[in-house]
């Protein structure tokens, strides 16, 4: 992507832990991850989370501050841990996860600085994997007030049972000018199936139960689309040798914002570099594998 200058940064809510693997142990959490790939993609950015005084927490943030993302946002609880999940991977790769309850970022606060700073963010970036305290719930609800009106709200949906309540999950979709979620994730929204393939209508429906300008469904290995101003566009996959899927999602979304805030492209552009960008991560181990000569950026 060109280099248009993006002033100011994009915040980014929610947990930040880290994902236990087969093959080794990463850094993840849908917004860390997503806060990783802007990063990357020369867009400033405030992630908004929370972990335990603890080793884990501490390489965390190292790791924040050795990319030179700001660590300004997250806070630091003394009494729970740091975040974790483990993760199996099927034989083509797909993750099923059991994510730990009762950790720093299931109690994230919000200093003053981060509410003036939001209040000139281009957008926000919010998933529902959070939503699953309320002490989050409120703070997000404060969040969006204190954003800019023409701002981005990017509702990520994250559908992780048993942390998957459709009732939060639409409450939070009307604040939203920008839903994002898998094809799964869009049937049971809309009809209450768990069998994706019909993307369009979903993206369609979706846009008219939420009143929402643009819906972007993902559907693997099969692609991508969005609907923006009642334009349908739909993008194919391409086939990659698959490490692990883990994080491919949050890098799309990182690469699909970028486009929709420097406007310096077409809404097949801003897809398709997308898609790419999501086929890298899912061809590497974990959710931030660092960039090379083979990014598609």
């Amino acid at each position: 992507m060109p280099s248009s200058p993006i002033n100011f940064p994009v915040h980014c809510f929610g947990e930040v832990l880290w994902d236990y693997l087969p093959h080794g142990t990463f850094p993840g959490g849908a917004p860390f991850n997503v806060a990783y790939h802007l990063h990357q993609l020369a867009v400033p950015v405030c992630p908004i989370s929370a972990v335990g005084c603890d080793d884990l927490g501490e390489q965390l943030l190292q790791r924040l501050v050795k990319w030179g993302v700001s660590t300004s946002a997250i806070t630091r609880h003394a009494t729970l841990p740091t975040g974790r999940v483990s993760a199996t991977l099927s034989s083509q790769g797909d993750a099923r996860y059991v994510i730990a309850r009762d950790v720093a970022w299931d109690r994230i606060t919000v200093i003053p600085e981060t509410l003036k700073t939001i209040a000139t963010s281009p957008a926000l970036v919010f998933g529902s994997l959070a939503l699953r305290s309320a002490e989050n719930r409120a703070v997000l609800k404060q969040l969006i007030a204190a954003q800019p009106t023409n701002a981005w709200r990017v509702f990520d949906v994250n559908l992780r049972a048993p942390h998957d309540d459709l009732a939060l999950v639409r409450e939070f979709a009307f604040s939203a000018n920008v839903l994002k979620l898998n094809a799964t994730e869009a049937a049971r929204l809309v009809d209450g199936t768990e069998s994706p393939g019909h993307e369009e209508s979903h993206a369609r429906a979706l846009a008219a139960q939420f009143n929402s300008p643009l819906v972007c469904i993902t559907a693997g290995e099969r692609g991508a689309g969005f609907l923006r101003a009642d334009r349908w566009i739909w993008v194919s996959a391409r086939r990659v040798a698959v490490a692990d899927t883990v994080g491919a999602g949050d890098a799309f979304l990182a690469a699909f914002l970028a486009g929709l805030l420097r406007a310096d492209y077409t809404d097949t552009e801003i897809l398709s570099a997308a898609c790419r960008l999501g086929e890298w991560v899912a061809a590497h181990p974990g959710a931030t594998p660092d960039y090379d000569a083979t990014t598609p950026i």
